[in-house]
């Protein structure tokens, strides 16, 4: 009975959590071609009453992927600057992607350690209205990705860009990082951005001004360092800093990262030529002449030379050096002869007193040694036997 009063508090609490833990479900419908962002805001994973505000301490990151994969769609993609700032899913759906794709998105509370879980249902369908045929991707430096994805700076770079396009409406396909693109990572100074690719369309045909921008005289001049040729006020500065130097028509396959500006379908593309099968075998160029026969080539006489040379230059240092080690010594005798006799004396007295001191080391019960004891004058050269105890009188005379 105790037992059963025990667990039934805890199944109740368990069974409280996962139902805590049950994934909320928002329908979105992006569209093919079209930039599709949604936000991921930190009042919708707190589930905080309308009149309450998101304390400013609060740090939350997210995950997101799609449904039984580990990881998002090729064609969407998600930033977030830091645990204080939102999240963003962002991208451009192609026709491959049409149809229903569910993203999950788990919410970690990095204060409390609490997760939240959200499941998007994406319903990818085609755009309505007219075809977009003229495209245009700018290349803005003085943001970055998360800093446009919001509606508001979107359409203020519109606005923007109208004055440099024919009058149309201009709609937004797609936002891409410059470091997705092979842009390197800013330094951090104040005021650097990584930069980002914003890609516009419109029905309206390209205006001049875009046009000279892509022309080969603006791409000469900006090989030469100078400025593009642009016949028309920069209505993007000073907010949007786009960098005009470049651009790029539909018959560059080759994009690089540098480029500011890409102009697609403007001129149709060239149909591809099928190419004709034929029967395998290569016409006679008179021009092209291969040899028919290769003579046989004897390579004894490179492999003996290639062998034998660095042994006999092996052998010749070595009995050069035999020669110096062994056949050029002086010998003892001619050393001998050239020291001086005093030279010779003290090495032999130190060699003498060297030996007796190796003596009375093997053996401890010997003589007192004669060096030490008191028989010879040094100033008459008289030899005299000892008077006195040996044992007293000191080994040096002069201490006495």
């Amino acid at each position: 009975m105790a037992e059963t009063l025990f667990w039934t508090p805890l199944l109740v609490v368990l069974l409280a959590g996962l139902g805590d833990t049950e994934a909320q479900q928002t329908t979105l419908h992006p569209l093919v071609g079209r930039v599709f962002v949604h936000t991921l805001d930190h009042e919708t994973f707190l589930s905080l009453p309308e009149h309450v505000a998101v304390p400013p301490a609060v740090h939350i990151t997210y995950h997101a992927h799609l449904q039984g994969h580990p990881d998002l769609p090729r064609w969407l993609r998600y930033t977030q600057r830091s645990p204080h700032h939102p999240g963003f899913l962002y991208g451009s759906a192609t026709p491959e992607d049409r149809g229903l794709q569910v993203i999950e998105v788990t919410a970690y509370n990095r204060d409390s350690f609490d997760t939240t879980r959200q499941r998007l249902v994406l319903e990818i369908g085609d755009p309505e209205g007219p075809l977009l045929p003229y495209q245009a991707e700018f290349l803005v430096r003085s943001h970055d990705a998360e800093e446009v994805l919001p509606s508001t700076p979107a359409s203020r770079f519109l606005s923007a860009l109208g004055g440099l396009w024919e009058p149309g409406e201009l709609q937004l396909l797609n936002v891409t990082s410059a470091l997705d693109r092979g842009g390197r990572v800013p330094l951090p100074i104040e005021g650097r951005k990584e930069g980002v690719y914003i890609k516009v369309g419109s029905a309206s045909p390209f205006s001049t001004c875009l046009k000279m921008v892509a022309s080969p005289d603006s791409h000469a001049r900006c090989a030469q360092g100078q400025p593009p040729l642009l016949s028309c006020y920069d209505t993007l500065a000073p907010h949007f800093r786009v960098d005009w130097c470049n651009v790029t028509l539909p018959a560059t396959s080759c994009v690089s990262p540098e480029l500011s500006v890409q102009v697609d379908k403007s001129v149709p593309e060239p149909a591809d030529e099928v190419p004709t099968p034929g029967d395998g075998i290569l016409e006679h160029d008179p021009f092209f002449c291969p040899p028919t026969e290769a003579p046989d080539r004897d390579f004894l006489v490179d492999a003996l030379v290639t062998l034998l040379v660095p042994l006999l230059v092996a052998l010749l240092l070595t009995l050069l050096l035999a020669y110096v080690m062994c056949c050029r010594r002086e010998g003892r005798l001619k050393r001998d002869l050239a020291t001086s006799d005093i030279q010779m004396v003290h090495h032999c007295t130190i060699h003498g007193n060297t030996e007796e001191l190796r003596q009375m080391a093997a053996s401890r019960e010997v003589p007192r040694p004669l060096s030490t004891l008191p028989m010879f004058n040094v100033h008459t050269g008289e030899r005299l036997p000892p008077r006195v105890d040996s044992a007293q009188v000191p080994l040096i005379l002069d201490q006495h």
